[in-house]
């Protein structure tokens, strides 16, 4: 479980397929705690009009032997710059790709979605329910009004 990027200069993957999410081993096993990754300024492109869409996306998760390394997990997010796809298919595929490849013991994911044609839209997916005794915070992005 040698990280590929951390401590090395890192190109940013040209596609999320081309990404690779290094996982290190989770340094408080047996604990039930919450990892929250945040990522305010993330961008992908409609696949109908290629314009750019942008979103706040929240990555909540309880770590099982692994927890995800933050600068692969920038470039990963960052691979979708140039990605084509819809708000669904980005924010559910976030989740589900580190849910498979880390195995937490949950994960969830809300995307907030900033407005194109005046509807902005939200996405959530989570692995499951989470574990008992788990602190679940609200994930601290309010309803569309201007978010900022």
């Amino acid at each position: 479980m040698t990280p590929l990027h951390l401590g090395q200069t890192s190109p940013l993957p040209s596609s999320p397929d081309e990404a690779t999410l290094d996982y290190v081993p989770n340094p408080r096993p047996g604990q039930t705690y919450l990892i929250r990754f945040a990522a305010p300024e993330f961008t992908s492109l409609c696949p109908v009009t290629a314009q750019p869409d942008f979103a706040h996306l929240v990555i909540d998760y309880a770590p099982g032997e692994t927890i995800v390394e933050s600068k692969s997990l920038k470039l990963f997010l960052g691979a979708f710059r140039n990605h084509a796809a819809f708000h669904e298919d980005c924010t559910v595929g976030i989740g589900v790709r580190l849910f498979d490849e880390m195995k937490p013991r949950w994960l969830r994911i809300g995307g907030y979605w900033y407005p194109r044609g005046g509807i902005p839209i939200d996405v959530f997916w989570q692995s499951g329910s989470p574990p008992e005794g788990l602190w679940l915070p609200d994930q601290g992005v309010p309803g569309y009004r201007g978010r900022g």
